[in-house]
């Protein structure tokens, strides 16, 4: 028994790397495709060629390539929030400086995939993409709410105040991509400038300067 729980572990091993190959292979190709058209528009077939594998290879991982997409998108947006939070863990800055660095994170993810974002946004056919940048944003609002104490909070339904904040940030980023004379930093700035003032402060002072 333990040969076989031995062999069989020697196994995992073997398939891990093709697993991790096919996994990136997917994900190369739907960021390739969806740069180059609306994300409705590309087929699972061109898409498993594309990746070099089967249809059935994508039909056992994934429903469909927007949900393929999705996953890719949410997986950079959660790299910039770890880093955020080890920010956080390591103390020296301020409620306000972790704003202005969280916020640019999210504005360099979306700079990374712009293509991938200014075809979402002009095919009403891909609303889903526009609507998971909403999701993830309510989530992340949601689970700053929920994470320590926030002077000046209001005592008001958190949901509500999660899906205003994710909808007018999107929105924000919706501007930036739909007019070229509004640069990275107009929207970061625009950004922190609006956020509420129990968002930008500190749990234990109401210091909101920008000094890290």
């Amino acid at each position: 028994m333990q040969r076989e729980r031995r062999e069989g572990r020697t196994l995992n091993h073997r398939i891990d790397p093709r697993i991790t190959r096919t996994t990136q292979a997917f994900e190369q190709a739907i960021v390739d495709l969806a740069a180059q058209r609306p994300v409705s528009q590309i087929t699972i077939a061109e898409l498993a060629d594309r990746a070099g594998v089967t249809r059935a290879t994508f039909y056992n991982r994934y429903s469909t390539p927007l949900d393929l997409l999705i996953q890719v998108l949410y997986a950079d947006l959660e790299r910039g929030h770890r880093l955020e939070e080890e920010r956080r863990a390591q103390g020296g800055y301020s409620a306000r400086a972790l704003l202005r660095l969280a916020t640019t994170e999210v504005a360099d993810h979306v700079e990374r995939f712009m293509a991938v974002y200014r075809h979402a946004i002009e095919d009403p056919a891909d609303s889903g993409v526009y609507a998971a940048l909403v999701r993830h944003f309510s989530d992340y609002a949601l689970g700053f709410m929920a994470r320590g104490h926030h002077p000046g909070l209001p005592d008001a339904n958190r949901e509500v105040i999660a899906q205003f904040m994710a909808h007018g940030f999107a929105g924000a980023i919706r501007a930036w991509l739909n007019d070229p004379s509004v640069t990275k930093d107009d929207l970061v700035d625009a950004s922190v400038a609006s956020a509420p003032a129990w968002w930008a402060v500190d749990a234990d002072s109401t210091d909101t300067s920008d000094r890290p």
